[in-house]
């Protein structure tokens, strides 16, 4: 059976259409209905979009058409594409998104992060690569090296651009940036528009698009909130109590510090609940090894902290808890967005200690709630 394709993707290639068919998405999702077209045309762009909106393929598809359509064989160390993004797994994620767009054409990438040796990046971008995917610190370690040049980039994505400015890869962000073409087509997302960000934006792109997906109300109407007030001493046994329902299939909690994820995960293995945590001090063996591991079930529960957090794409996370309610109310938001994709329905469970009271207050302002104990 032939599965229909709508009218923003028909306007793709064979090969890509089949590719979208093949991964199961039949309708747009509002940014890429809105993006698509203007970036098949070339324009340049300024996306405020929170996580869980399809961003990804609504710069990824264009990015395989462009490529489709203008073929040639890849050099040595000058890829066409350069994507940027904040941290190892969101640029692994990316990385997997153009593998399985572009599964059905001869387009190159690689992805390029710290954390593992070089060696094999360094192969990959001397055989030659059309698209490469790098978080700033490598991808300068390996321009001081000479490995790559940026002298051929074509298209310019900077993912998650307010994520960059936490991080403090900004002045990294500012020595790629002189480096490539003036003449390219550049793509710039964030979550929110500080100052900072707006003015990053403003010397990178040229008469842009603006495209926002209304990043004060995302796409949470799938996502059942539920708040339960405890004492922070209360929270270790709660969060275990909850976890003994079965429901609870696939959990990713939060919490605000690494310490915090290593004492979690490690007092439920000692529960027998299959646990890992993933946060910065991990090494990236490591923090593959976890992500995969809650992928494909073998463990049920993932402790994360909000920075490793970008980048965890995974299919039926079934509840989000905020173990420690977070400082920033879009935080929370980026945190329940990782329940309830691709049209699932998910629950957001948050813990709320007396002291917390006031970051509660916030979230329920933003989002035009009024908490209330519940579960």
């Amino acid at each position: 059976m032939t599965v229909a394709i709508s009218n923003v993707f028909s306007h793709l290639s064979p090969l890509i259409q089949r590719a979208v068919g093949a991964a199961g998405y039949t309708q747009p999702t509002p940014i890429q209905e809105q993006a698509i077209p203007h970036l098949l045309n070339g324009r340049d762009l300024l996306g405020c979009a929170q996580t869980g909106t399809g961003k990804t393929a609504a710069f990824t598809l264009p990015i395989l058409e462009h490529l489709l359509k203008t073929a040639r064989s890849p050099v040595p160390g000058r890829p066409r594409v350069l994507i940027l993004a904040p941290t190892r797994e969101l640029a692994a994620q990316i990385d997997e998104s153009i593998r399985d767009y572009g599964q059905f054409s001869r387009i190159t990438h690689a992805v390029i992060f710290g954390g593992v040796r070089q060696q094999s990046q360094v192969q990959a971008l001397k055989r030659g690569v059309d698209i490469i995917v790098a978080t700033p610190g490598r991808l300068l370690d390996l321009m001081n090296q000479g490995i790559v040049i940026l002298d051929s980039i074509e298209i310019f994505v900077l993912d998650e651009a307010d994520r960059m400015l936490d991080m403090g890869f900004i002045p990294d962000i500012r020595r790629i940036l002189v480096k490539l073409p003036q003449k390219r087509q550049t793509l710039f997302f964030s979550a929110t528009l500080p100052p900072a960000i707006v003015q990053l934006a403003q010397s990178m792109v040229k008469d842009p698009v603006h495209i926002t997906i209304d990043p004060e109300h995302p796409t949470i109407d799938a996502i059942t909130q539920k708040v339960i007030f405890t004492e922070k001493a209360e929270k270790p046994g709660l969060l275990l109590s909850l976890l003994k329902n079965r429901n609870m299939a696939r959990v990713l909690v939060f919490t605000r510090t690494k310490h915090g994820a290593n004492r979690i995960a490690k007092r439920l293995n000692e529960e027998g609940i299959p646990c890992a945590p993933i946060h910065g001090n991990k090494s990236q063996v490591a923090r593959v090894k976890a992500l995969s591991e809650f992928k494909n079930g073998r463990i049920r529960v993932l402790v994360a902290t909000d920075i490793a957090s970008r980048g965890i794409d995974v299919e039926g996370i079934t509840h989000v808890i905020n173990f420690d309610i977070p400082e920033e109310p879009e935080t929370y938001i980026h945190r329940i967005g990782r329940t309830a994709r691709a049209g699932a329905s998910g629950i957001a469970i948050a813990f709320c200690s007396s002291d917390e009271r006031k970051n509660l207050r916030d979230i329920d302002l933003l989002i035009h709630r009024t908490s209330t104990q519940g579960f």
